[in-house]
């Protein structure tokens, strides 16, 4: 017995020391989607600059498969010794409600670090729909029950369910279609065969600017700079309605805080830097990096309002 307390005793002793030393050699990043998607993108621009903070390097592996549940799952199995991080998008506390066959509980199965960045949504229409305001689409699909359509890049993601929270408050019938990624969704939409979508604000400014598509509104508490003169959604009346994808960082369950900690503060400087907010700029991307605590407590407020959205509109995983 007088064996085992010392071990367990040296155990814990052990485990501030080494994460006061951490990192001591580089650290897998694990991007459970394919290289060159949003969430790639922004861990790659994020991990290049926080490295130079860890003075190891923070090295991204892309693990698809399964709606991200592949990677995730590897993280969530992990040693707590700061080795890996899992680098996801609102997806993690999305999917969980759509999928009740999980290897993982995306809120506890998990230690949060930090939000690296959140990309507000934007309103776009056809511009052929008669309709130059969020109220505007309100009525129009009120007097026009189940004839407009709105498009989604996939089943269960932000822009799916912004449309399914428009529709809730709203009160209005419009159309689900899914595709397969956002470019072929907003392709049908310049050519009219859906009418709506609830976008990524860069997704569609190229369009926006060629008066191929009209925005509506950000989706955001307030203003964007891509469109400066485009309402927020409370300025256009509909002040619930506030969604955005983010991309957050997380470590495998039991991580010591030390460990936690120095990867968010290497996160904050870089995101402050100004090469990279260069960078994440073209994206949408609205720098955050917020504490571990905070970041665990939007984790769980946005799992709640996610999870409405999908029982009320009934969401599963085809």
């Amino acid at each position: 017995m007088r064996t085992t307390r010392r071990a367990v005793l040296g155990a814990a002793l052990a485990t501030p020391a080494l994460a006061q030393d951490w990192p001591t050699r580089p650290v897998r990043c694990i991007v459970p989607y394919p290289p060159g998607g949003p969430t790639d993108l922004v861990g790659r621009v994020v991990a290049m600059r926080a490295q130079q903070e860890l003075g190891q390097p923070l090295v991204i592996e892309n693990k698809p498969g399964a709606s991200g549940t592949i990677g995730s799952a590897e993280v969530a199995r992990a040693a707590p010794d700061g080795g890996v991080f899992l680098v996801n998008a609102s997806a993690h506390v999305i999917i969980p409600h759509i999928n009740r066959a999980m290897p993982y509980d995306a809120l506890n199965d998990f230690t949060p670090v930090t939000n690296m960045a959140m990309v507000p949504l934007v309103a776009l229409v056809n511009p052929r729909l008669p309709v130059r305001s969020l109220r505007d689409l309100g009525d129009y699909a009120k007097a026009n029950p189940g004839r407009v359509s709105y498009a989604s890049s996939s089943i269960g993601g932000a822009q799916h369910l912004a449309a399914e929270m428009f529709k809730q408050i709203a009160g209005v019938d419009i159309v689900h279609i899914p595709y397969r990624g956002a470019g072929p969704a907003i392709q049908d939409l310049i050519a009219g065969n859906v009418q709506v979508m609830f976008d990524s604000v860069p997704a569609g400014a190229g369009a926006v600017r060629e008066g191929l598509l009209r925005p509506l509104a950000a989706l955001n508490a307030h203003r964007v700079p891509v469109y400066p003169d485009l309402p927020s959604a409370a300025e256009a009346g509909f002040p619930d309605l506030v969604i955005s994808t983010w991309y957050g960082v997380w470590a495998p369950p039991r991580t010591p805080a030390a460990i936690t900690e120095r990867m968010q503060r290497a996160v904050a400087v870089a995101v402050q830097d100004p090469e990279v907010r260069a960078r994440l700029a073209p994206l949408g991307a609205d720098p955050v990096a917020d504490s571990p605590a905070a970041f665990d407590a939007f984790c769980r407020s946005e799992s709640q309002k996610f999870g409405a959205i999908v029982r009320a509109a009934n969401i599963r995983m085809e």
